[in-house]
């Protein structure tokens, strides 16, 4: 069964105002346009288009809900799956988000068994945890370029990025910075970068004068104010000083984004956030796919609460590389993501003249976006045809979708 869906997106401050409509061929609503969400979460679920063909439901966490085996297929424990387990998005980012984190799927059981006994209500501003289920999540770049913040690099290249960054300081201000980097060269990595984030989000007033010490030097790096050329690297962790420090002045997530990696995904790669990775998107258009929670610790970069105990509790400091995610290639004109969980993979669908149809096996129910051209779905039963800007759910009764003709789809499922 197809079902047509769609969606408003989401006005989030840091939102673009044209990407998502001019990906999708939709006239810009003139407001912030973050997120475009297609699934069956709660916080907005899809519209389902026509009504009539599941009974009255009108968007897709009223019908899983009514008629949970009919939309999901049978499994489970009981033989009768409840919840999508995955939210694909359109998210197109014009400015920073917050760095966060979510929790393994341990922790978010612990965490919400917790909370529901000191009795906090779901939407408490006290909350951490809103749902027993974990977070991870993909993100697929559809502008040339995505940038990214994603997890902790060696601490001792950060110390050197910070030095060289206030090379020029004075005597006092250079002191300062050494509280930093004397953390981040003490002892072993992880217990490195674990003191040296939880000093940096413990409202020590130190920690405020450093941010405006690496502020300012940073700047005078972006201009060239007396300052030599620079290492690429310590040019970009000056430009990502800037970036932060205009969007959330003050705030010591603009030094905590020092100690961590940033990545510049090339059109068509895919970043990986795994439980405890510790992450903020900076700028660009993607298709973001994860697990469907609303469990977020967050770092820095917000207005929002920051409970420091539980993210350090939930972060992962093991310093890493970042590699994009590689893809496995079945048939020409597909590609399947699959990260190391269970909850979804993404099947992305470049059709044309080389290569006019594949098929995609579905091993769940299936949420698609046509982001370009046109195409046909056809499965077991019953068969749609999708252009750029259109959505469909595809219930698992379908089997198999053998996809045609020109354009570009991308598919989210359950990972088999």
């Amino acid at each position: 069964m197809f079902v047509r869906i769609g969606n408003t997106p989401r006005d989030y401050a840091w939102g673009s105002t044209t990407a998502i409509a001019e990906l999708l061929g939709r006239a810009p609503s003139g407001a912030p346009e973050a997120e475009l969400w297609l699934g069956a979460h709660p916080g907005s679920p899809s519209a389902i288009l026509d009504p009539s063909q599941t009974d009255g439901a009108r968007d897709l966490a009223e019908w899983i809900q009514r008629e949970p085996r009919r939309a999901l297929g049978a499994g489970g424990t009981n033989g009768e799956l409840t919840r999508l387990p995955y939210l694909m998005k359109v998210l197109a980012a014009a400015g920073p988000l917050s760095l966060q984190a979510h929790p393994s799927a341990a922790q978010a059981r612990e965490g919400f068994a917790r909370e529901n006994a000191l009795g906090l209500p779901l939407d408490s501003p006290d909350r951490n945890y809103k749902d027993p289920f974990h977070k991870p999540e993909l993100i697929y770049a559809l502008s040339e370029s995505f940038d990214a913040l994603s997890g902790y690099r060696e601490p001792a290249v950060s110390a050197q990025v910070l030095e060289a960054i206030v090379g020029s300081a004075s005597r006092d201000e250079q002191e300062l910075v050494g509280l930093l980097t004397a953390r981040l060269l003490a002892g072993s990595a992880r217990v490195a970068l674990r003191e040296s984030t939880a000093w940096l989000l413990s409202g020590d007033a130190d920690v405020r004068l450093l941010v405006d010490v690496v502020v300012a030097a940073a700047g005078r790096i972006a201009d060239g104010d007396g300052v030599v050329s620079v290492p690429a690297e310590v040019a970009s962790a000056a430009d990502t000083v800037g970036l932060l420090a205009r969007a959330f002045p003050g705030d010591p997530g603009i030094v905590l984004a020092l100690l961590l990696n940033r990545t510049t995904l090339k059109r068509g790669e895919v970043l990986y956030l795994p439980a405890g990775n510790i992450h903020a998107y900076l700028h660009g258009l993607g298709v973001e796919l994860m697990a469907a929670s609303d469990n977020v610790l967050r770092g820095g970069l917000t207005t929002k609460r920051v409970d420091v105990p539980e993210l350090l509790a939930v972060l992962d400091f093991s310093p890493f590389t970042v590699t994009p995610l590689t893809p496995e290639s079945p048939a020409q004109g597909l590609e399947i993501y699959r990260p190391d969980v269970d909850d979804f993979a993404l099947d992305v669908v470049h059709l044309d003249a080389s290569a006019p149809s594949t098929v995609v096996a579905l091993p769940g129910a299936a949420t698609a976006v046509c982001t370009a051209g046109s195409v046909e779905l056809r499965g077991a039963g019953t068969g749609i045809r999708l252009s750029r800007g259109e959505a469909v759910f595809v219930t698992p009764d379908e089997v198999d979708l053998r996809i045609s003709g020109e354009g570009t789809v991308f598919i989210a499922t359950p990972n088999d």
